[in-house]
């Protein structure tokens, strides 16, 4: 009963604060408050408002939001280490299969070992990387717009 009589004052204020609002001729913004001002009312007139007071003093109703929030947090916990861990099980067990076929290099698939500096060398990636062809084209469009800006 109280709920209702205060949704109802809320209700009453918001449309008062409304017509001002509408009397100093921002009609956008009074429609606006009148809207938000009607909400407290359809609350009541739909019940909803008496379904919430009855929950709220419901010993039941707050267990239930208890094993809710314990429940989410469970899910929470284990989908962080799940990431953490790199995916679910089938995943990591794909990967590790993965792993176990991967093919070696060729050098050390047993073959006879490499002699000579220059059978390492091949085998070796070089530590410097190839030259692009069009890194100067690159280079020079950074400089034409340095010195359009004058830098």
């Amino acid at each position: 009963m109280i709920a209702e009589t205060v949704c109802s004052a809320v209700s009453a204020a918001g449309l008062g604060i409304a017509a001002v609002t509408a009397y100093r001729k921002r009609f956008l913004a009074a429609a606006r408050i009148a809207a938000y001002s009607l909400v407290p009312v359809a609350l009541v007139m739909t019940g909803i408002v008496g379904w919430l007071a009855d929950t709220a003093f419901s010993v039941t109703a707050w267990a239930g939001f208890v094993l809710l929030g314990c429940s989410w947090a469970l899910f929470a916990t284990t989908r962080a280490v799940e990431r953490r861990r790199g995916g679910t099980r089938k995943e990591r067990r794909a990967a590790r299969a993965a792993e176990r076929d991967a093919v070696a290099p060729a050098g050390s698939a047993g073959s006879a070992p490499s002699l000579g500096p220059a059978a390492g060398a091949a085998s070796r990636p070089s530590s410097r990387p190839a030259a692009a062809p069009r890194g100067e084209d690159d280079f020079s469009d950074i400089e034409a717009i340095l010195k359009k800006h004058g830098i």
